[in-house]
């Protein structure tokens, strides 16, 4: 059956039709729907896991106990699971283990462009790259196939484009192989100096065998072209924007696999062109290998490797009709990204902005504090950063910064790589205080579950993990608990655990206000005649707070009641019988 799916839920369909039957992931964006999508076929386990070294690690082991295996995360998830990756390399797999990864160029939502590429030539591992959807769900079938052939695990390179759009796939149906038997093998498995030396030479001569796979795989395919005065090789989404570009007009060289690449059929392509051309994303990484091939080649001499590309970029590089759009008569106002009207985490960042506090942040929607007006975040690094850099900061401080810095980091993140930071802490006592923001999910990705919410990936009811008995475990003696919506008392706790002698965490809880289960008391409405055009209510950043003719404003299509506003109002304007009880 033909039908439109994403780049990412053709992914999901293809470890479906392979016979996957367990999925171990952490949420992602751009690869989040894969798992997402994948759990919908009760034939799959599926789950989300505390972070992606636990997720990979897992997946391995539903490997090695024979059955297919996935796991799926973004490219700086593929950072937290390189230890796994490496040595998986070496051990090799039982059942077929995929790993997905999405890149994100253009930086949507990520903090750097990372290119992955590199990692499936640094582990060593084959890495197929498919340019749409239809090649997602091929893609993924066949790595499964790769997987157990070559005894290896198998990278499916995805990236923003290709994941989140849509094109025509042709479902087929699912295939069950056998359950491969497990069977001891320490020399395989156990990898201690003595059998991984021995290991080493088998992932040289599976790198040669993948090579020579890569030479005549259909998968690395030729497309002609009326003029041969240029050749382009190329691969994923920058395949689509050259055939936008120019057709059939030039020969183009499509890699779909991306590691190894062939050799003799990137020679014998670049023969019958007068000009190569590599027209690729981010890094050089065909290009280098061209090169090495001592090919004479154009590449980032004629496209960036920042940001993302486009069909008029590359017909403008390489002389073809840019296509002009027409311009709006007026300039549309800039919508920088804004936390949601009644988020629990503004509050505590215009506290933490009031005290002046130095802020060392983490990866999250609260990263959003950082934008103007709050301005509350000083350091954004990458999970669980927050509070190891507290840790450093606070040991490396002066008297000038005591009691002055804390760290934030949502719950979900906390889990992922916070709470080894916040053992650190403990264990070499600095007098540090961490601020988890629990909003009861994972939100920026899209409000999955975590292991501190009680649920699983289904939605089914399961352990929840308790933050202030965890923090207690590690070893914080002092542990509290506030209500973000209640500025006066998040204030005045603050205020107590950074004067304490000892390590400390507040945990800020309030569930995201755009939770289905959550109830709000309905918009607050403006007194006018109170309303002195102070502003201060501004001050906070609600996109749900505006001002008309010098008076506040209430979009109450957006304002849930939350009353952090009426705390900012001297004059009682926005004082209404919707402000929680506790005020």
């Amino acid at each position: 059956m033909k039908t439109l799916m994403l780049g990412n839920e053709a992914v999901a369909r293809g470890l479906y039709e392979a016979g996957c039957c367990f999925v171990s992931s952490y949420p992602g964006t751009p690869s989040t729907e894969i798992t997402e999508c994948a759990a919908k076929y009760e034939e799959l386990y599926a789950e989300w896991a505390p972070n992606e070294k636990v997720a990979l690690e897992a997946a391995l082991g539903a490997s090695l106990a024979g059955k297919r295996s996935f796991c799926g995360m973004k490219h700086v998830g593929l950072n937290v699971a390189a230890d796994p990756l490496f040595t998986i390399s070496y051990s090799g797999v039982n059942a077929g283990l995929v790993i997905g990864v999405a890149d994100d160029a253009g930086m949507h939502s990520s903090q750097n462009e990372q290119d992955s590429r590199h990692y499936a030539r640094a582990a060593k591992i084959p890495m197929l790259e498919p340019s749409d959807s239809a090649e997602a769900l091929k893609f993924a079938k066949l790595a499964y196939e790769l997987s157990e052939r070559f005894d290896t695990a198998v990278l499916i390179k995805m990236c923003t484009r290709v994941s989140h759009s849509q094109s025509v796939v042709e479902t087929g149906e699912r295939v069950l192989p056998e359950q491969r038997k497990y069977e001891k093998n320490p020399t395989k498995y156990i990898m201690m100096p003595a059998n991984a030396k021995k290991r080493h030479p088998e992932v040289e001569k599976r790198t040669l065998a993948l090579r020579d796979w890569a030479e005549t795989a259909e998968i690395n395919r030729v497309d002609s072209g009326q003029n041969s005065d240029c050749g382009i090789v190329t691969s994923s989404t920058c395949y689509q924007y050259v055939k936008e570009a120019f057709g059939d007009t030039y020969p183009v060289l499509k890699l779909g696999m991306i590691w190894p690449m062939p050799e003799q059929k990137i020679r014998d392509f670049a023969a019958s062109v007068k000009k190569l051309v590599v027209v690729e994303e981010l890094d050089g990484f065909i290009e280098t290998h061209c090169r090495n091939l001592g090919l004479l080649v154009s590449g980032k001499d004629l496209f960036s490797n920042i940001g993302e590309l486009s069909q008029n970029l590359v017909k403008e590089k390489l002389g073809g009709k840019v296509q002009t759009g027409a311009s709006l008569e007026e300039d549309i106002p800039a919508r920088p990204p804004v936390m949601c009207a009644g988020c629990p985490h503004r509050s505590i960042f215009y506290v933490l902005k009031k005290l002046k506090l130095t802020v060392l942040g983490d990866i999250g929607c609260y990263t959003l504090g950082a934008v103007a007006p709050l301005g509350a975040i000083d350091t954004t690094v990458c999970m669980g950063a927050s509070v190891s850099g507290l840790h450093g900061f606070v040991k490396a401080g002066d008297e000038e910064n005591a009691g002055k810095t804390v760290a934030v980091i949502g719950d979900s993140t906390f889990i992922h790589s916070g709470v080894t930071g916040l053992i650190n802490i403990a264990y070499n006592e600095s007098n540090a205080t961490v601020i988890i923001l629990d909003n009861s999910i994972t939100g920026m990705t899209g409000h999955q579950q975590n292991p501190t919410t009680g649920y699983n990936l289904k939605g089914d009811p399961c352990t929840k993990i308790d933050l202030e008995n965890l923090c207690h475990a590690v070893g914080i003696g002092r542990v509290r608990v506030v209500d973000p919506y209640d500025m006066e008392t998040c204030q005045t706790v603050i205020k107590e655990e950074l004067a304490a002698k000892e390590p400390s965490v507040i945990i800020s809880r309030r569930p995201c206000a755009l939770l289905k289960y959550v109830k709000h008391p309905g918009p607050i409405c403006v007194d006018s005649e109170k309303c002195k055009g102070c502003k201060a209510c501004m001050s906070i950043g609600c996109p749900a707070i505006s001002m008309v003719e010098g008076k506040a404003k209430i979009d109450t299509t957006l304002c849930v009641g939350c009353g952090v506003c009426g705390q900012l109002c001297k004059f009682g304007a926005l004082d209404s019988e919707n402000i929680p009880e506790w005020r």
